[in-house]
């Protein structure tokens, strides 16, 4: 922007030697470049930032990338570089003695600067394992909703926040049932759904659903739901290192208060086993 005064300054000043015309042509390209150098990618061009929210979804795998190394400090460079408002994290460590008993959600919000929540499934290696949230506004009051057991005890995470406009606002993190029979998975998905409708605000839904587009799982939420349907070309969330399911996904509700901006599948084949998903939803005004 500096360097765009500058030579509209300089511009200016050769009017006194050009034609008027010649001046006037300067100095619109130079108006034009400027307004181009505002409106770059990932900054508001006219919409209003306040309700604009990127959201991202990742299963950290506790940090633990495919190269065999427990580094945490490579997850929050990950999600650092996609700057997002929030986020809902799988596979979170507390304290365990496997991840060198870091309260990983805890580190992970202290060191990107956001506010952070956590919610176990269960205790585990001298810790807790569970879920967490991050966001870039206060967290008012977090849920954890109990969900039907299946190979493992899981929980759904729900963190209400209030937007800088004032709108409330419901993030519900999840990560479902991993077995081949969906029975428990699909009651798991019901419970949430009926929850995220019984609010009186809209909600964004995030998570690894460890089921694809197609099954009943995933179907149950793409109706009165806003989904973020990634590019055609590259829908694939994990492996992270071979992509060839996807198995990540983020809704929003009720579908008549959102529209969805971009959606991207992050190429990201070492921090962890899954790769990250980032979406833009933006919240209709009122």
């Amino acid at each position: 922007m500096t360097f765009l005064r500058h030579r509209f300054a300089t511009s200016s000043f050769a009017c006194n030697r050009i034609s008027l015309a010649q001046a006037i042509h300067i100095m619109t390209c130079s108006l034009i470049a400027i307004s181009i150098s505002i409106a770059m990618p990932g900054e508001s061009s006219g919409e209003d930032s306040n309700s604009s929210h990127r959201v991202l979804s990742y299963n950290i795998k506790r940090g633990y990338g495919n190269d065999g190394k427990t580094d945490l400090p490579r997850t929050a460079d990950v999600i650092s570089k996609l700057n997002p408002d929030f986020v809902g994290l799988q596979e979170v460590d507390e304290r365990c003695n496997r991840s060198s008993n870091v309260d990983q959600a805890q580190w992970l919000g202290e060191n990107l600067d956001m506010h952070a929540a956590f919610a176990p499934f269960m205790d585990y290696d001298g810790g807790r394992y569970g879920m967490a949230i991050l966001s870039r506004y206060p967290i008012e009051k977090t849920e954890a909703v109990e969900l039907a057991r299946g190979r493992e005890p899981r929980v759904a995470l729900a963190a209400h926040l209030t937007l800088p406009d004032g709108n409330k606002l419901t993030l519900v993190n999840v990560h479902f049932d991993y077995i081949r029979d969906d029975t428990v998975r699909f009651e798991q998905a019901t419970k949430v759904r009926e929850f995220i409708q019984s609010l009186p605000n809209p909600a964004i839904l995030l998570g690894d659903f460890n089921d694809t587009p197609e099954s009943r799982t995933v179907k149950l939420f793409q109706d009165g739901f806003v989904e973020a349907d990634k590019p055609a070309d590259d829908p694939y969330t994990f492996s992270a290192e071979k992509p060839d399911r996807e198995i990540d996904f983020l809704f929003a509700s009720p579908e008549s208060q959102w529209t969805v901006k971009t959606v991207d599948v992050i190429d990201e084949p070492l921090a962890s086993d899954h790769r990250p998903v980032i979406a833009v939803f933006q919240l209709k005004s009122n």
